[in-house]
């Protein structure tokens, strides 16, 4: 048996053999990619469009660059980094292929074809060369990497000297009181919603609990910091419900 068999991680709140999340995550995937952008509409009340408007006002994407975005999905984060850089190129790189093929079918995939690939893909060992891109996003994406130190990593290892680095995620809200309010929505309604809507109960009840073993925004940023990334800030959104973490490889 090899050290990777015995480490364990977590799914949710549910502790698992390291080895086993990736698939655990994938089957999660597969089963919402129909209805992911509807539940992401009515579990946010839209206000995920804003979150994601907001990433790129700071990310102030430059003309002629080359994205990569990591668990890109359906392709909002490209599709939007595009529409705001002329010339500029969009990777969009997702474990879970029906993730992909929903966001191909999108009327903004095919405007921007020319400009556009898409690409299965494991956020702990990128396909691609190093010093290769000029920015590297993933959005809700990083909570459901087995190694999240791996991701940071291989994001260093990419990026062109004075390459950015900016990650989208739900986080914590400073506020206690808020911060419980906050959890009885997210756990009594998300899930019967789920159901509801995409018949799926259990994924969303996953999803709610990943966002809770997800590290706060200090520890994240100290994460960050320690795959070899300077300048690293975050912006809190909607109270600290989402935030935003940007860092430069210098």
């Amino acid at each position: 048996m090899t050290e990777t068999d015995t480490r364990t991680t977590h799914f949710g709140f549910k502790t698992v053999a390291e080895g086993d999340k990736a698939g655990m995550v994938h089957g999660v995937f597969t089963r919402v990619a129909n209805r992911y952008d509807v539940m992401n509409d009515l579990m946010s009340a839209g206000i995920h469009r804003l979150w994601k408007d907001a990433m790129m006002d700071w990310l102030a994407p430059r003309p002629g660059s080359r994205l990569l975005d990591v668990a890109g999905g359906t392709g909002d984060i490209a599709f939007r980094y595009l529409k705001r850089a002329e010339g500029a190129t969009a990777t969009v790189l997702d474990m879970t292929e029906s993730m992909l093929l929903e966001g191909q079918k999108r009327a903004d995939a095919e405007n921007m074809a020319d400009r556009l690939s898409w690409v299965v893909g494991d956020a702990m060992a990128l396909p691609f060369e190093a010093n290769t891109f000029d920015t590297y996003t993933i959005s809700f994406g990083i909570r459901n990497v087995t190694r999240i130190p791996d991701a940071l990593s291989e994001a260093y290892r990419v990026l062109k000297p004075g390459g950015r680095l900016m990650v989208l995620e739900f986080s914590q809200i400073p506020n206690p009181g808020l911060q419980w309010a906050y959890d009885r929505y997210s756990f009594n309604v998300i899930p019967v919603m789920g159901q509801i809507v995409a018949n799926d109960r259990d994924s969303y009840q996953y999803l709610v609990e990943s966002i809770r073993k997800f590290p706060d925004q200090e520890n994240f940023a100290a994460m960050i910091r320690a795959a070899g990334f300077e300048q690293v800030k975050y912006r809190n959104l909607t109270m600290g419900v989402a935030a935003l973490h940007s860092g430069w490889k210098i």
